[in-house]
């Protein structure tokens, strides 16, 4: 039975835990889409889930709550400005957990979090991404903007020359290879 077990401790302090959390769901609001195990995306989304419902509050009181659990000021500017509005007419159900698999180092189980979002905003974030990318390969037809490689070696022609490698006090260049020490301890060579 599981009673008065109310949340997942993850093998952490408690501290370490909220700042994991307070990490998790700082990245969430920012980036809309974080991947991560399957126990820690279900434990950031009970988080994320209570601040969007401050967000949707609005007053100055939820966002004192939320700016003292999100890491990021611009992060918690976000969640009020953006993000709040998207679920006006939504009870609950802001994010979901997508499972994807197994990770390769650990098998740990890992999952997408992110925020669930309407066909229409889809459309549009598509429509944004693609016009973006139309616009940046304009930029680049027409010579306006370089490429960065190009922009960084035309600031790099008149360099300097470069020291040599080695102990900052010594002249005429590197001293070579350091020595190989034994288990012992002692110098050899």
């Amino acid at each position: 039975m599981r009673h008065r077990k109310d949340h997942r401790k993850l093998s952490r302090t408690h501290s370490h835990r909220r700042a994991l959390l307070r990490n998790l769901v700082t990245a969430l609001f920012q980036y809309e889409r974080i991947e991560t195990t399957v126990e820690k995306a279900k434990e950031a989304r009970r988080l994320a889930e209570r601040l969007i419902t401050f967000g949707k509050q609005g007053d100055l009181a939820a966002r004192r709550h939320v700016a003292r659990f999100v890491m990021k000021p611009a992060v918690t500017a976000k969640l009020f400005s953006t993000i709040a509005p998207w679920y006006a007419e939504r009870n609950g159900g802001y994010t979901r957990v997508l499972r994807i698999g197994r990770r390769l180092g650990d098998a740990g189980e890992t999952a997408y979090l992110e925020l669930v979002k309407t066909v229409e905003q889809k459309e549009k974030e598509r429509q944004d991404r693609l016009a973006a990318a139309e616009a940046k390969e304009a930029a680049l037809k027409s010579g306006k903007v370089a490429p960065k490689k190009a922009k960084a070696a035309a600031e790099e022609a008149p360099a300097e020359e470069k020291p040599k490698r080695g102990r900052k006090g010594e002249k005429g260049g590197g001293a070579g290879p350091a020595r190989k020490r034994t288990r012992t301890g002692v110098k050899t060579g």
